[in-house]
């Protein structure tokens, strides 16, 4: 994965098995710490709810009660956390939010194992030590000393790395980047001879255009406007392999032929994902609900 710096920004770049490179932007330390924030005061809430339901229930004795009392951080915050950023992709409401969320540090999709790791790190990175100093007054002079040396590390970090990372990223193998919102700019005018033609030169079924989703329509777009990507012609011939293979075309595409065919793939993807949106039914990325049986078998 490359690194740089864009419009004081760090910035990332990973190149997925589609060959296309995708660059995003390492959410800063800000916006996390606020995303942090919200998501502390939610889970803060219903621990609150959970609490004040015990005690006013008394469905549990004193001694019982002070126990569970004790564990509710836990048996809340670490769940929120693990299955938001399951179910929604790497993002908990409080990213979803601020606009940042997790990836895989190579570009392949979030693992279950990768997000409970940096989730149960989040317990000893921070919501230990926030309990540990909350009862300060109760402990020796060590003990804080030692607290206040692992928050100390715990906020370094961050700041001492390229990423960002904190602890539990880097166990992970995880980042935290901003997460713009996907939007289909106005469709691409076509080169005159393959708009002059009545009939198209490819043709793509409904199975074909099921594999992809809004994301990787995107991602072709970016590359049929960027001058210097159509320019390279072994690009453009590596692109069109990549996906005519994963979507299982069956005919050849001939020499020359490589930018007709993205046009014309481009614009039946298009007008697939838009035909679907009339019914209701929204395609993001080949890992959509819908697709997820052939983006097994393709991936």
């Amino acid at each position: 994965m490359n690194q740089s710096v864009k419009d004081g920004k760090r910035a990332g770049q990973f190149i997925p098995p589609e060959g296309v490179p995708i660059t995003f932007a390492i959410a800063s330390l800000g916006t996390r710490f606020g995303a942090q924030f919200l998501d502390i005061l939610f889970t803060t809430i219903v621990i609150f709810i959970c609490a004040f339901a015990i005690v006013f229930t008394g469905v549990l004795p004193a001694s019982a009660q002070g126990m569970l009392m004790v564990l509710l951080g836990f048996l809340v915050q670490t769940p929120y956390y693990i299955l938001s950023e399951l179910i929604w992709n790497g993002r908990t409401l409080g990213k979803r939010i601020t606009g940042i969320r997790v990836i895989n540090v190579d570009g392949r999709r979030l693992t279950p194992h990768q997000v409970t790791a940096r989730n149960l790190m989040k317990e000893v990175e921070i919501f230990a030590p926030m309990g540990l100093l909350a009862s300060v007054s109760t402990q020796s002079a060590w003990e804080n000393g030692l607290t206040t040396l692992w928050l100390l590390v715990v906020v370094i970090v961050p700041f001492a790395n390229r990423r960002r990372q904190r602890i539990g990223d880097i166990i992970a193998g995880t980042l935290v980047v901003d997460n713009p919102r996907s939007v289909l700019l106005s469709d691409l005018v076509l080169s005159a001879p393959a708009a002059a033609s009545s009939q198209p030169a490819f043709e793509f079924l409904a199975e074909h255009l099921d594999v992809y989703g809004k994301y990787e329509l995107q991602t072709l777009e970016d590359v049929l406007r960027d001058s210097t990507k159509t320019s390279n012609h072994q690009e453009i011939v590596q692109i069109v392999k990549t996906i005519t293979r994963r979507i299982r075309y069956p005919d050849t595409v001939k020499s020359g032929q490589e930018r007709l065919f993205l046009n014309e793939f481009y614009r039946a993807q298009r007008e697939h994902l838009e035909s679907l949106k009339l019914f209701g039914t929204l395609r993001e990325n080949k890992y959509h609900e819908h697709t997820k049986t052939e983006a097994k078998r393709l991936v």
